[in-house]
């Protein structure tokens, strides 16, 4: 391949020595080249490109330790006609970055409210931020899990006192035992719910006071709902029974008149309705 293109640019040289030496002569200018010439030249220049690029793929190069090689292009007037384009490998250093070990930490253990021992982490600290272990967790009693519904009913709660009261109640979701398509339910901490329930109320008294108070009214009301139904069916039945008369009435008056001297009338009285019929004698 290397003697290949050396022949090829002999064969460009000796052509450019013949343009040369026309434009030598008495100064005057060379002839236009022709379009065979011009072809000739085309095809030297691609062949020139071709051997360079399989040169360049069969070339191993090396990379110096501790930097990177990149490639630089580089165009060169060959005074043939074309650009011969060399690309030379440059060698950039990578800088190195340093960063410092980080620092050793001792890892924060909590102290359990039940049994004072050290732990790491638990299924009470993690959902509901009560510093107690998984060894000394009650399910059935102390630390039971109570639904919304139940903590609002039970303990008189509000949503505002359980989610935007601080600290607001944290709560874990579960599926719905009772149909699996509906949402899923919010199961909060009894120990805290009693708590929020202290600081709503104040008082166990308080809160007793206020559920009896809420009892006799909601029994008011249902007295209330009760009496206004059977009101309700007592009108239709009423309704339903009664009819109109709505045939024309004829009056039936007695044999006996009734006369007024003083106004000089005379008057008579159904005696089926108590009509009255007033009238005068000639």
């Amino acid at each position: 391949m290397e003697s290949l293109n050396g022949n090829e640019g002999a064969a460009n040289g000796s052509d450019n020595q013949d343009l040369v030496q026309k434009e030598d002569k008495g100064g005057a200018k060379s002839e236009p080249l022709s379009a065979a010439m011009r072809a000739k030249i085309e095809r030297n220049r691609q062949r020139a490109l071709m051997l360079r690029q399989a040169r360049l793929a069969n070339r191993p190069y090396s990379v110096p330790e501790g930097g990177t090689c990149a490639k630089v292009a580089k165009t060169i007037d060959s005074g043939g006609g074309f650009f011969i384009e060399e690309e030379e490998e440059e060698v950039q250093t990578a800088k190195k970055l340093v960063q410092m070990p980080a620092p050793v930490i001792e890892p924060d253990y909590l102290l359990c409210e039940e049994c004072n021992k050290p732990f790491m982490d638990s299924y009470l600290s993690n959902s509901f931020d009560l510093s107690v272990c998984d060894r000394c967790r009650d399910n059935e009693e102390k630390h039971k899990l109570i639904s919304r519904t139940e903590a609002k009913q039970e303990y008189l709660l509000k949503d505002c006192d359980l989610d935007k009261r601080e600290p607001v109640l944290r709560f874990v979701l579960r599926k719905n035992p009772h149909n699996a398509h509906w949402g899923n339910m919010k199961l909060y901490l009894k120990l805290q719910v009693v708590a929020r329930s202290m600081e709503v109320w104040g008082s166990q008294e308080a809160l007793e006071e206020a559920k009896e108070s809420r009892e006799q009214n909601r029994e008011i009301q249902k007295q209330k709902r009760f009496n206004k139904k059977v009101k309700e069916l007592r009108r239709a039945v009423r309704s339903s029974v009664w009819r109109k008369d709505t045939s024309a009435h004829l009056h039936e008056y007695g044999p006996e008149e009734l006369v007024d001297e003083d106004e000089d009338t005379y008057r008579k009285v159904c005696t089926t309705c108590g009509h009255e019929l007033t009238y005068e004698k000639m």
